[in-house]
């Protein structure tokens, strides 16, 4: 078997350090020995440990942010329940498996500092999913799917904010067992729905 390109190499052990230790803690040098491969190259292929997180988090994780692009680049395809409800069961699944990795960071407040600074240089953040669903919403509602008076950043950031909650809201509770993440997602687009939906003819009610 032909070992793998270092820059996979590279990837597979940021994802794995950065989720044993948290992102805080996981070093470039750490990572490096981790790829079989020194610092220097690392950098060849990563310019900073930041560059090297967010493509851990767009090339490892469940692909939120390419579902959100594709589905700007054209709106009206598929039904917008069924494109919400993937939107959130990807959103969901991408937080749970991307908190461990960044919970770390708050616990340093100069390091996140630094660490915003960074993102922000590279035209990165959290930030980023919110406004690719809220620019899908738009879309739609350019296509008249979604009402003319919605407010689409809100609800982009209604249904995101949710699927992050889930990541860590119910840690506490007696089963300690997050919900489901395609029911999650199914009740959450519904209710959405209710809120910015253009009503099918078929639904509105009669006079």
């Amino acid at each position: 078997m032909e070992p793998k390109p270092a820059r996979v190499r590279i990837l597979d052990a940021a994802h794995e350090l950065m989720l044993t230790v948290g992102l805080a803690r996981a070093t470039t040098k750490e990572i490096a020995r981790g790829a079989g491969c020194s610092e220097a190259a690392l950098y060849k292929y990563f310019d900073s440990k930041e560059e090297l997180f967010v493509r851990v988090l767009t090339e490892r994780l469940p692909r939120l942010t390419p579902l959100l692009g594709s589905l700007a680049a054209e709106p009206g395809q598929g039904t917008l329940e069924g494109n919400l409800t993937e939107i959130a069961r990807q959103a969901a699944l991408f937080y749970e498996q991307s908190f461990p990795i960044a919970a770390s960071l708050y616990a340093e407040t100069q390091l996140k500092k630094r660490h915003d600074d960074a993102l922000r240089k590279i035209g990165a953040g959290p930030h980023m999913p919110i406004e690719g669903l809220d620019t899908y919403l738009r879309a739609e509602q350019t296509a008249g799917r979604v009402r003319a008076d919605a407010d689409t950043f809100a609800a982009a950031s209604l249904l995101l904010g949710a699927c992050a909650q889930r990541a860590f809201a119910y840690e506490a509770t007696d089963t300690g067992e997050r919900p489901p993440p395609d029911e999650f997602a199914a009740r959450l687009a519904r209710t959405l729905l209710g809120g910015i939906s253009v009503a099918e003819p078929s639904a509105r009610p009669s006079r």
